[in-house]
């Protein structure tokens, strides 16, 4: 096994705060003295309190609004049981991934995230490229996850018109107008800066909950209910798999991508109070929340949901859970106002989106990650904002876009690439974590050291929150376990024998987005990249 090379770096005078409940000034100044052992400059306004921060996770990670969107995937392959099954396989994998990914983000609570993460866990003659690596996996996955985000929510919008208007006419460049237009909203909302968008944040968890419930009660309440034999007995092989467990892998995946975007409060860290502490509650809440209601829906859609999946409605808008809403309720009306309380959810998400993608691209521009990193990297004096990098997540999203008129499986393999490129940035953290757990490498924390700590080279320690002893090494290794079935079963087609239609391209898509990546750091990023970089006068 590798060696790992601990250097001692020189210490930064910082201000340890102690004591009962601090005023917010102190709680700032602890935690850009807490950024500044990291060897980081504090540039950015901390906005973000816990329950901004627990709205804006869980609304990126809108596990029941979601599920509405992809449940067929499941119900094809594996039945109405093994869907339920799935999701709660799923739920347990994605709570161990949490811990994990709070735990490193109680160590290292920086915009980084993945990459920063990788580079103070990996060996040091390694470090540089397997940080590198990891980055571009979590630049490519928030990159084409706003787009793909932005893609459905044209194309939700599309659906519902066609729901409330049997003679329109659903064209694709008119996905593509509806989506530049709420791509346009978000980069407005995130613009003004400020307290807007934590607060849009908390009254999006509101509606994040309270939008469940005006979907649930009255599609459980007005819908002819299936029998508990159907819904928890019944199994399906509808890809034509071998077996029957090989098709509930592969239709498991898309429950699993229900909890995708775990690490999005995590690229918030540097606007959020007290974040080596909020942020992980922060995680652990939001699955729990997230957890509960995706799986209220799931068992609600089992009993509501027909054979013919929403019948022709369902198939002409591209999204099944409209037509059961209409086979629900008899009414178009009471189908729209369903479907617009899921619809105004992915609109606002896109904010969030939008804000964790700029914010990653902007940390890995820091520490010179990606072509043009110098414009990217820049912050806004006056707004406290990495405009450019907010400009920029736009733009990418805008250009892919318009792949929408040309080719909606183009488009769909752009979202399977945003799947692959963010579980794989989970992957290659919590398997280095675990390597440096079970080795001891990392000691316990302490919060009046003023010694640079949680950067390559420098003493690993652990921050407030972690699963201590056995139990952590257990979670560490059932998130490893989980997430590389994940990642291997996300490549996979939903039929045996698929057509060039049916085929799925996620891998040929990461493979080529990776590709570029290593050109790029062989000719140029090897010279300037070198990790994250100690920004702070020592």
């Amino acid at each position: 096994m590798a060696s790992y090379e601990l250097k001692s770096q020189p210490s930064i005078t910082t201000k340890p705060v102690t004591g009962a409940p601090q005023p917010a000034s102190s709680v700032r100044d602890r935690d850009d003295a807490h950024l500044q052992r990291m060897g980081k400059k504090p540039v950015l306004k901390r906005n973000f309190g816990i329950l901004s921060i627990v709205g804006f996770s869980c609304t990126i990670l809108g596990t029941w609004e979601g599920l509405l969107g992809t449940f067929t995937g499941p119900l094809t392959n594996g039945g109405s049981g093994g869907t339920i099954y799935a999701y709660i396989f799923g739920w347990v994998g994605t709570v161990a991934n949490f811990v994990v990914l709070g735990e490193l983000a109680s160590m290292a609570p920086t915009a980084g995230g993945q990459y920063h993460w990788a580079a103070m866990l990996a060996p040091a003659k390694h470090m540089k490229l397997i940080s590198f690596i990891t980055g571009w996996f979590a630049v490519l996955g928030w990159q084409t996850a706003f787009a793909a985000s932005a893609f459905l929510t044209g194309s939700m919008i599309q659906g519902a018109a066609i729901l409330g208007n049997d003679a329109y006419n659903a064209l694709p460049w008119q996905a593509t107008l509806i989506c530049w237009c709420s791509l346009s909203l978000a980069l407005v909302i995130n613009l003004i800066g400020g307290k807007l968008l934590p607060r849009a944040e908390a009254v999006l968890l509101v509606v994040h909950i309270l939008g469940f419930f005006g979907v649930l009660i009255p599609l459980v309440y007005m819908a002819v209910p299936n029998t508990k034999e159907q819904v928890f007995l019944s199994f399906q092989n509808g890809g034509g798999f071998k077996t029957q467990g090989l098709s509930w892998f592969v239709g498991m995946t898309t429950c699993a991508f229900a909890f995708g975007g775990a690490d999005a409060a995590v690229h918030m860290a540097e606007e959020v109070m007290n974040a080596s502490k909020v942020i992980p509650q922060a995680l652990m809440l939001s699955v729990a929340i997230n957890g509960c209601l995706g799986f209220g829906i799931l068992i609600a859609m089992m009993f509501c949901t027909g054979p013919d999946l929403g019948g022709t409605l369902g198939e002409i808008t591209g999204y099944p859970f409209m037509g059961i809403f209409l086979e629900a309720t008899n009414s178009v009306s009471g189908s729209l106002a369903m479907s617009a309380i899921v619809i105004i959810i992915y609109v606002c998400a896109l904010m969030g989106l939008l804000a964790a993608a700029s914010r990653q691209l902007w940390s890995f521009s820091r520490d010179r990650g990606v072509p043009g990193w110098r414009w990217w990297s820049q912050v806004s004096t006056s707004r406290q904002l990495p405009v450019p990098a907010l400009l920029v997540s736009v733009t990418i999203s805008w250009l892919l876009a318009i792949i929408r008129i040309g080719s909606n499986i183009a488009m769909e393999n752009i979202v399977s690439m945003c799947i692959a490129g963010i579980y794989l940035s989970y992957l290659v953290v919590s398997v280095l974590l675990f390597i440096r757990r079970v080795r001891g490498d990392i000691s316990l924390f302490n919060d009046g050291d003023d010694d640079i700590i949680n950067v390559p080279g420098a003493k690993l320690v652990w921050g407030p929150f972690r699963c201590p002893g056995i139990w952590g090494t257990i979670v560490n290794g059932y998130a490893v376990i989980y997430i590389t079935i994940i990642v291997f079963f996300s490549f996979w087609p939903f039929t045996m024998n698929p057509t060039l239609e049916e085929m799925n391209w996620s891998i040929l898509a990461i493979g080529g987005g990776m590709f570029f990546a290593i050109l790029y750091y062989i000719f140029r990023a090897r010279h300037v990249y070198t990790g994250p970089i100690v920004e702070i006068s020592l």
